[in-house]
């Protein structure tokens, strides 16, 4: 028989005292009690038992219930072939709510097809609310009734993923071509905070799986809800109603506008555990609206428009219209998934020019002439301090060379200065000056073009000099070099 608690044991001591009074035979008495209690042990064991019964029926009434609601989703977005039957017999389908407004402007709100990534390529279309007054497309979920958590105690215990009527693909295409999306939230909660303590019971995840512990506007506030931003919560140290952790019923009403990150893809709440407390929460539908009216800046805002045709696309980029070539079969960190092709009217995949200067003397022969001042580098082909240009791509580069050549003061020779344009090493072209020694300068000039492949090098050296002959620089900067990309192979750019 189990131990006794004092209270217990006290009761039964009086019961024998008055046993003993009246002359009942305490053994018999004794017997009896021990009987009784077994039987009250037993009640109690099965009571125990019933309870578990209850929360275990419990549990599979609210599994049974999310299954209820998971169906009544499904039967409102339609399968596959569904799909295909409907939209076949559509000529046009357009890309969001706003597009079917402007094409048709008596239509009623009301459930359509839309397409954000493109039609006939990308994932399948969709079927989402149109809002014909607004021009807002709503993609509906499985979780739009209001649901109650359940009754747990660690953060995040209770947790529920979110399911779309639509691919992530094109969500992320639909919010994209979109100007602004949110998601609206309600928690009503009694005793049951988000966070408290430091400690966050509560959070969201948002698109991409990362965790959300604001609960209203964008992320730039680390834990917050409407009445936080508002600065009104019921109680004025806490970012939410609910952190007030009071039992009494509360509600945290907001709306999360940040488009980058939506939609919600998994609520987790936790703390629940007492049976004061309770929570319960109503998710919005993801809802975009308006479009964006900007021109795409690369082959990835083209793919999140919904381009999905390889080709020739214009961008703006670097302040100018930019030609590229996309290929939407490859991922946007593959390489080759973008190759730029030129700027304007303009056959450059990417300007390419230098302007060079000496300030100082040069004497060394067969090495490449380095340069002190790059007032023009566009590009970075041309390394000062190397002396050497080295082709970004295939295609004619022009080149121009200008060297102030300086004397002995006076000779009986005739005195020389040669400088020498090389192609990976092979001289192509030579500029070259002479003096008998009554003139001590001599200005020359050098230019040529060049047909060059991707990767090739292009310096200038002095070939022959005389002794004591050089070349002649000072803060003047009589000696410089310029060059530039006139005109690319487009073929090898592809």
């Amino acid at each position: 028989m189990a131990r006794l608690s004092p209270f217990h044991a006290c009761l039964l001591f009086c019961a024998l005292r008055i046993c003993s009074v009246n002359g009942v035979d305490l053994d018999e008495h004794l017997q009896q009690l021990k009987e009784n209690y077994e039987i009250l042990a037993a009640i109690l064991n099965l009571l125990e038992n019933l309870e578990r019964k209850v929360e275990q029926h419990e549990t599979l009434l609210a599994a049974l219930k999310n299954e209820q609601k998971t169906k009544a989703f499904q039967k409102i977005v339609p399968s596959n072939s569904v799909i295909e039957r409907q939209t076949s017999r559509k000529k046009t389908i357009f890309k969001t709510c706003q597009d079917i407004r402007a094409a048709h402007p008596s239509q009623i709100s009301g459930m359509n097809w839309i397409d954000p990534d493109g039609h006939g390529v990308g994932d399948d279309p969709i079927y989402v609310y149109c809002n014909m007054t607004s021009g807002s497309t709503s993609i509906l979920h499985d979780s739009e009734s209001q649901v109650t958590v359940t009754h747990c105690t660690g953060p995040g215990c209770a947790s529920r993923l979110i399911n779309y009527s639509a691919t992530n693909k094109q969500i992320s295409a639909l919010a994209e071509l979109s100007s602004e999306c949110h998601q609206s939230i309600q928690y009503d909660c009694t005793n049951a905070p988000f966070e408290i303590n430091g400690i966050s019971y509560s959070w969201w995840n948002d698109k991409y799986g990362n965790p959300q512990y604001f609960w209203s506007g964008s992320r730039t506030s680390l834990h917050t809800c409407h009445c936080g931003i508002e600065h009104n919560c019921f109680q004025a140290f806490t970012e939410c109603n609910c952190d007030s952790n009071l039992p009494i019923p509360l509600t945290d009403i907001g709306i999360i506008n940040d488009k980058e990150i939506l939609p919600i893809t998994r609520l987790n709440f936790g703390r629940t555990l007492q049976t004061s407390s309770s929570g319960k929460f109503t998710l919005g539908r993801f809802v975009c609206s308006g479009q964006i009216d900007r021109m795409p800046s690369s082959c990835e805002d083209l793919l999140h428009i919904g381009h999905k045709l390889n080709g020739l696309h214009l961008i703006t980029r670097v302040g100018a219209v930019e030609t590229v070539y996309c290929d939407f079969s490859k991922s946007p960190k593959d390489p080759g998934f973008e190759k730029s092709l030129g700027f304007g009217y303009d056959a450059r995949s990417a300007p390419t020019y230098f302007y060079v200067q000496k300030n100082t003397t040069f004497s060394t022969t067969n090495v490449p002439i380095t340069f002190e001042i790059g007032k023009v580098n566009v590009g970075k082909a041309l390394d000062l301090k190397t002396g050497m240009f080295t082709s970004p791509r295939t295609g004619k580069c022009f080149f121009s060379f200008t060297g102030l050549a300086r004397f002995p003061a006076s000779s009986a020779y005739k005195l020389r200065l040669g400088v020498g344009l090389y192609l990976n090493g092979y001289l192509h072209g030579r500029g070259w000056v002479a003096n008998t020694g009554n003139n001590h300068w001599g200005q020359f000039t050098l230019q040529s073009t060049l047909d060059l492949n991707s990767g090739d090098k292009v310096w200038l050296q002095i070939t022959d000099a005389s002794d004591g002959v050089y070349l002649y620089d000072n803060g003047n900067h009589y000696t410089h070099f310029t060059g530039w990309l006139l005109e690319e192979e487009m073929s090898n750019s592809l």
